[in-house]
């Protein structure tokens, strides 16, 4: 057995995104003494650090009832009313308060010195602030390096969490049945030691991100193994809306690419989607054209590729906009070009790829799962603002929203008291003998994850291919249950665990849903 290291605090965050960071400075200014884990070996390492297109502030001719309406469409009528308007009125004056002024993130500016609004599909306004099309990445680069002003702020890198500590499933005290089941922190792999650690704490919040690693083509990086949800899932929280799967319509096609995003602020300049042969074709689907909903716009490059057997159209920006695009666009620019596609002269190839998870942990309006003292916030969380679809550039604002509410929640409920008896809590059992970890295994086992996820519940559904992704996922988690009981427990066996549970949680939400409706489209 390794040795059992033990860790106090007021919050324990788990993920180190915009949800996250921002919940851990909002709560260390209101006196909470607060511990972030994060899996990978940089604190920086997030969802949030991918972001290109922007977050939505409020734009020129703009206000909290236009926004409102435009999250609400793109919602496709399901969206929680109560989160969208916390998002609509309280949202950009956090954006103004906390990530520009407190913060410092340099957003682009005209110039004039004003901030540089774009405009993205089904934004009725420019309102969207950039960072040039790094804005993910400037903002956690400001986030991170407002940690170090806080004592009271410790950061772990290289831990990976495994499951939630709670009341009573892991207390030994039989009286725990009694009481109201209760997150009191998680047992944590330290990555670099290989110990087990037991972060205790009085509140938690789950901060981890998305999912789209469970297919086999997707926008996030290699962290976004769905672990929040499956962690939440086996602690015995809620979870709602799992069938919402957004997906991007606009992602390199390039063997080498790696699911490379292209961002669809290129549409809100004026870039068009064409078939292989140069054909403009949204103005078929939508009313809105290339500026439709990503689930209408991902719909209609599937049946343009299936209909003419290609495997991806082109999206040209180089023929109708007259922006400088290496300046507006210089992350893109440069990656396009590293595999000789210069996007001022030439069409970019482009597929849909898994992007988004509109539903997620449930939370009320204050980032609250029904499971006591557990909060979450951004992409795990499902605070039902996307509804069945998201409205572009709201994923960082709506982490931002709910990191910091729920830090104030939290912080308005603290009491100093410890909500458990840590000599209840044994530490990690390792089981008696191990087995080795063959990564060609775990490898296998995620190709066929992501290739049943991918075909059978993917952008369009049926009845017929979801019962058998529940079937296959079915049959392997519980094989990846058994192994992981065995198995020397490592990062990878951890993310396998996780993944597959996700997978099947998704498969199952889509069955039991014969709506179509956003992104879940039954054909």
């Amino acid at each position: 057995m390794k040795t059992d290291g033990k860790y106090y605090c007021d919050v324990l965050i788990i993920g180190s995104g915009i949800a996250g960071l921002s919940c851990a400075i909002t709560a260390a200014d209101l006196g909470l003494d607060v511990i972030i884990v994060n899996k990978e070996s940089s604190i920086q390492e997030s969802n949030t650090n991918y972001a290109q297109g922007g977050i939505v502030a409020r734009g020129l001719e703009d206000s909290p009832e236009l926004l409102s309406d435009d999250i609400m469409q793109a919602g496709d009528g399901i969206s929680n009313p109560e989160a969208v308007k916390i998002v609509a009125y309280e949202g950009p004056g956090m954006v103004e308060d906390f990530l520009v002024k407190k913060v410092g993130v340099p957003f682009s500016r005209t110039g004039d010195d004003e901030f540089e609004y774009a405009r993205e599909g089904c934004h009725s306004r420019r309102r969207i602030l950039h960072s040039k099309d790094s804005t993910g990445r400037a903002i956690e680069t400001s986030l991170v390096g407002k940690l170090g002003e806080y004592k009271n702020i410790r950061a772990y890198s290289d831990h990976t969490a495994i499951d939630l500590l709670t009341i009573p499933h892991n207390s030994t005290n039989p009286i725990a049945l009694y009481r109201e089941p209760q997150c009191i922190g998680a047992y944590v792999l330290n990555n670099k030691t290989g110990n087990v650690e037991r972060f205790f704490s009085s509140y938690t919040v789950l901060a981890t991100g998305g999912l789209g690693r469970i297919y086999q083509h997707t926008t996030n990086p290699p962290i976004a193994t769905g672990d929040g949800f499956a962690m939440a899932d086996r602690a015995g929280a809620r979870l709602i809306n799992m069938e919402y799967i957004q997906f991007h319509p606009t992602t390199l096609f390039h063997k080498d690419a790696d699911g490379f995003l292209i961002s669809e602020a290129l549409r809100g300049e004026g870039a068009r989607l064409k078939t292989k042969d140069g054909v403009p074709f949204m103005a078929k689907y939508s009313e809105l054209g290339d500026l439709a909903p990503r689930d209408e716009v991902c719909r209609a490059m599937y049946e343009e590729m299936i209909k003419r057997g290609d495997s991806y159209v082109y999206l040209d920006i180089a023929s109708y906009t007259e922006i400088n695009v290496k300046k507006r666009f210089p992350m893109i620019y440069e990656k396009c070009l590293a595999f000789d596609i210069d996007i001022q002269k030439v069409p970019i190839p482009v597929v849909p790829a898994a992007h988004f998870s509109c539903g997620g942990v449930q939370v009320d309006t204050w980032g609250k799962t029904s499971l006591k003292c557990l909060y979450a916030a951004g992409e795990v969380a499902a605070t039902g603002l996307h509804g069945a679809n998201r409205l572009a550039s709201t994923s960082l604002l709506e982490g931002l929203v709910w990191g910091i509410r729920s830090a104030r929640d939290i912080a308005g409920n603290f009491n100093g008291n410890k909500p458990y008896k840590e000599s209840d809590i044994p530490p990690w059992q390792f089981p008696e003998r191990t087995e080795e970890t063959d990564p060609a295994l775990i490898q296998q086992d995620w190709v066929s994850i992501k290739s049943t996820m991918w075909n059978y519940v993917g952008i369009i559904r049926t009845t017929r291919r979801l019962e058998r992704a529940r079937a296959d996922i079915g049959y392997l988690k519980s094989r990846v249950d058994d192994f992981y009981r065995r198995a020397q427990l490592v990062p990878m066996v951890i993310d396998l665990r996780n993944g597959v549970r996700t997978a099947r949680i998704v498969a199952e939400a889509a069955l039991k849903n014969g709506v179509s409706r956003g992104a879940h489209f039954i054909k």
